[in-house]
C-alpha cells in the first residue's frame, strides 16, 4: 500500500504564510515527480506546483514568486511554502506523487488540506 498523508493547511489572513507537507508512506521503490494541486468550490482541480527527483520546478502563473515547492528525497516528502496568500487562494490542496511500487509507475494523491485566506 502507499499513503500520501497532508499536513499544514488552516485559515490565514491575507498576505499571510502557510507551509504545507505531504509524507509518502508504504513499499516504495521510487518516487519520480511530486506536486501540489488544489481545488476551489465550483472549479476544476489545477496544478500549484511540481518538483522533479532531481529538484526541477515547475509553478502555475498564479503563484509564480510566491509559493515554493522542494522536497526530501530521503524523507519521501514534499512540501509546499506559501507566502503572501490571497483569498482566491482558498481551496483544498492535495499532494500528488509518481510512485514506483509493486514494480510499477502509477500516480497517488493525499486526501487533502484546506487552505482558506480570509479576514
Amino acid at each position: 500500500q502507499v499513503q500520501l498523508v497532508e499536513s499544514g493547511g488552516g485559515l490565514v489572513q491575507p498576505g499571510g504564510s502557510l507551509s504545507l507537507s505531504c509524507a509518502a508512506s508504504g513499499s516504495i521503490f521510487s518516487i519520480n515527480t511530486m506536486g501540489w494541486y488544489r481545488q476551489a468550490p465550483g472549479k476544476e482541480r489545477e496544478l500549484v506546483a511540481t518538483i522533479t527527483s532531481g529538484g526541477t520546478t515547475n509553478y502555475a502563473e498564479s503563484v509564480k514568486g510566491r509559493f515554493t515547492i522542494s522536497r526530501d528525497n530521503a524523507k519521501n516528502t514534499v512540501y509546499l511554502q506559501m507566502i503572501s496568500l490571497k483569498p482566491e487562494d482558498t481551496a483544498a490542496y492535495y499532494c500528488n506523487a509518481e510512485v514506483l511500487y509493486d514494480s510499477e509507475w502509477g500516480g497517488y494523491w493525499g486526501q487533502g488540506t484546506q487552505v482558506t485566506v480570509s479576514s
